[in-house]
């Protein structure tokens, strides 16, 4: 496990932005697993800017999105599908046939989480996932529990993970309280993972995740598991 420690948030998305955009430059038809959330943005900022500047291409690139609010239709402006077009993929030339975002609208959640696992099988499988952490050590919407399920699937959030989502709704009642989300198994299968953490809030997320102890009460310590880990810090969430 490699560890960056950046100055600035500004510092951390340009160097994910640069790890990005070198894996599109090794392989133009590769396959990007990307997150939501605050973290990420400034790193969406970063590649947008690449693209605009002609130094990126992203029309063969696939990419498969961790998780997204159920039920929530695509249009509601708190959506995953709704924030990554407007964050990313309205502003770059991937085709909308290679954007994939779990469903929140769907009548069979079930199904369309088997499905998703299958897409991502038949397109080889990720080669570089984008992961942020939750207060709790979740990734994607993989809660702190006694057991983590391997395959896509729907979950219930946490008392503090819909607290922490509620500043984007008008009301916590508001912040759906079950979703879907990419299991450990397609992101431990990832050839290449990138984690983002910044901010005092999550120190000790960050804390455990580095102190090579594996609980399924932090998931993201599974990722000390990997062969392949790159992780983005501020000096706040480094240091606490």
């Amino acid at each position: 496990m490699r560890v960056i420690v950046c100055d600035t948030y500004e510092e951390m998305s340009k160097e994910a932005a640069k790890i990005m955009a070198a894996q599109v430059h090794l392989k133009p038809n590769c396959v990007l697993g990307l997150a939501t959330g605050s973290t990420p943005v400034g790193a969406y900022n970063e590649l947008v800017a690449m693209y605009k500047n002609g130094e990126i291409d992203f029309k063969d690139v696939t990419t498969f999105n961790l998780d997204e609010y159920y039920p929530i239709k695509r249009n509601n402006d708190q959506s995953y599908y709704y924030f990554m077009h407007d964050n990313l993929f309205n502003h770059i030339n991937i085709p909308e046939e290679r954007i994939h975002v779990l469903n929140g609208e769907v009548a069979d959640p079930e199904k369309e989480c088997a499905d998703y696992d299958k897409h991502i099988v038949e397109h080889g499988g990720i080669d570089l996932q984008l992961l942020g952490i939750g207060r709790n050590g979740h990734i994607a919407f993989n809660e702190p529990d006694e057991n983590l399920v391997a395959a896509t699937h729907v979950t219930g959030l946490t008392e503090d993970t819909i607290d922490a989502n509620a500043r984007f709704f008008d009301d916590i009642k508001d912040v759906p309280t079950k979703s879907l989300t990419m299991g450990m198994a397609p992101i431990m299968k990832a050839r290449k993972i990138l984690i983002l953490i910044n901010g005092k809030g999550k120190h000790a997320a960050l804390s455990k995740l580095l102190s090579g102890e594996i609980s399924t009460s932090c998931p993201a310590t599974m990722l000390n598991m990997h062969n392949d880990v790159v992780v983005i810090c501020d000096k706040e969430a480094y240091n606490g």
